[in-house]
């Protein structure tokens, strides 16, 4: 067919999105259903694995719902991302034997402090952290021992779809990784990894490559929707991952930045690499790795500000004149720095325990000198967790790839670029993780020869904010100063998490 269509699938923690998307990256269609998180007690967030089936198919029967049958017609490959290192326990018939676990998790911490090391890091590519799948799993060992040793696969959400839509337990490689149960640079399941797990390979999904075709979709899923009885499923990628292809940031020079409710970013390269800096995941491109940076808090910490010290008619909503008065300010906030761990740290000091910090208040100080250094709070840590991650792998980076709702921000924007030194060109993708997850399809059914050329022809961008390079060196002062707060500190939040 030379016009087809593809359906991409991003399975997120708060709902399931769908999108018909053709070979320039328009979307024709799309749809969503919500999934609701269930908090069990403090620090654990589940959701039923059935939700992630009937939201996935209610938002792809209401896409193609609204197609026109011979565009219907022509839909040739469906492509799963999804939320990463959340995971599901599951009977023969894949029946979930308990509440999937999800990657916000945070019940872990004993196994993290027990199992969590250098050696880890540098086999799975991942820092002890509360993030990966591992150590939940772990977790399970010591207090569900017979739920896990029941279990007839350990899935994510990609494995679980598939299950649904092809009748096998098969994830991608990019998705399986971020169980923290690889061995990354091996591409595949580390014996040492499962055994600290706890499980065992039978128990584990088959695992494909990105961007292959897995296999044909159930004639009677296809029957439902409309749709020919050859529409395949291709093998996809986590969200994140996604998201780096979805804004083409493939070259050596760009990096893609998601700034929404935390803060990602990521380098794609070509040589497994591990190091402090950032956490390393099988990318959406076959052999290929991404180094990803993750900053927990991102625009929550201003939607709390609005929400909990803003304008009260506003209920925590945007403020145009808080946006302007922030605006007016000068970089660095006349010496308000925040360190923004509200929700614990990640890059680079992967500390579940971290809280966040203010610094440097005065009577002058407003609360629009507050919201300003919140954000410039996040911008610095960028810049600081980016020129990490230069020193590293020798690169120097040009160019920064945004998407994220802060992305459509001008403050925003203008912190951003101004912090870290770097252009910000915003995606014109509204859901640049299923734009990944289209693109890997086109690729599969041959309408790109391969997935970095249908990177390269599906993007689009809608905005460039150049850097003020005389804000960047003020910034690189304040940078300075803010990057040695949490060092001096640590030692403190150890002891206020004892005496929880």
């Amino acid at each position: 067919m030379s016009d087809p269509l593809v359906i991409a699938i991003d399975s997120s923690t708060s709902a399931s999105k769908a999108v018909v998307v053709d070979t320039q990256g328009r979307v024709l269609s799309s749809g969503k259903a919500d999934i609701d998180m269930l908090t069990p007690a403090m620090d654990m967030y589940e959701h039923d694995p059935v939700q992630w089936w009937s939201s996935t198919e209610s938002a792809i029967r209401q896409a193609c719902a609204a197609l026109e049958e011979s565009d219907r017609k022509r839909i040739r490959a469906l492509c799963i991302t999804h939320q990463r290192e959340s995971f599901a326990l599951v009977d023969e018939d894949g029946e979930a034997l308990r509440p999937a676990i999800l990657w916000l998790d945070a019940r872990a911490g004993e196994q993290i402090r027990e199992y969590g090391s250098d050696h880890i890091h540098e086999l799975s590519g991942k820092p002890a952290d509360t993030t990966p799948a591992l150590y939940k799993i772990a977790w399970l060992k010591k207090h569900e021992p017979e739920v896990l040793a029941e279990a007839h696969r350990l899935v994510d959400v990609h494995a679980y779809l598939a299950h649904r839509l092809v009748g096998r337990w098969v994830s991608a490689v990019g998705s399986a990784d971020t169980l923290n149960l690889l061995d990354i640079a091996n591409v595949d399941y580390s014996d040492e990894l499962l055994d600290i797990a706890g499980v065992t390979r039978e128990q584990m999904a088959e695992l494909a490559q990105p961007a292959s075709v897995i296999d044909t979709i159930k004639p009677e899923l296809l029957h439902s929707w409309g749709l020919a009885d050859d529409v395949v499923l291709v093998a996809g990628v986590g969200d994140g991952q996604a998201a780096g292809l979805g804004t083409s940031a493939i070259a050596e020079d760009v990096a893609y930045v998601n700034i929404g409710t935390s803060i990602v970013a990521g380098v794609h390269a070509f040589e497994f690499a591990y190091s402090p800096a950032y956490r390393t995941l099988l990318g959406g491109i076959p052999g290929s790795f991404v180094l990803e940076i993750v900053q927990n808090s991102g625009s929550v910490l201003a939607n709390w500000f609005r929400s909990e010290l803003g304008d009260p008619s506003k209920a925590g909503g945007l403020d145009e004149e808080l946006d302007r008065a922030a605006a007016e300010l000068e970089p660095g906030t006349e010496g308000l720095l925040t360190v923004p761990y509200w929700n614990a740290v990640q890059s680079p000091h992967w500390d579940p325990f971290a809280k966040g910090i203010m610094v440097g208040f005065g009577t002058a100080h407003t609360r629009a000198h507050m919201y300003r250094s919140i954000i410039e709070g996040m911008a610095m840590e960028l810049r600081g967790n980016l020129e990490r991650v230069q020193k590293s792998t020798g690169r120097r980076l040009t160019e920064l790839r945004a998407t994220g709702g802060g992305s459509h921000n001008p403050l925003y924007r203008k912190i951003f670029a101004d912090a870290t030194g770097l252009p910000l060109v915003v995606s014109g993708a509204e859901e640049v993780s299923a734009q990944g997850a289209a693109m890997m399809a086109m690729a599969a059914i041959g309408a790109y020869p391969d997935v970095q050329s249908a990177s390269e022809g599906m993007s689009s961008f809608v905005d460039r904010t150049e850097p003020d390079m005389d804000a960047y060196h003020v910034y690189g002062e304040w940078a300075e100063i803010q990057q040695e707060i949490y060092p001096k500190l640590a030692d403190i939040f150890t002891r206020i998490n004892a005496r929880k």
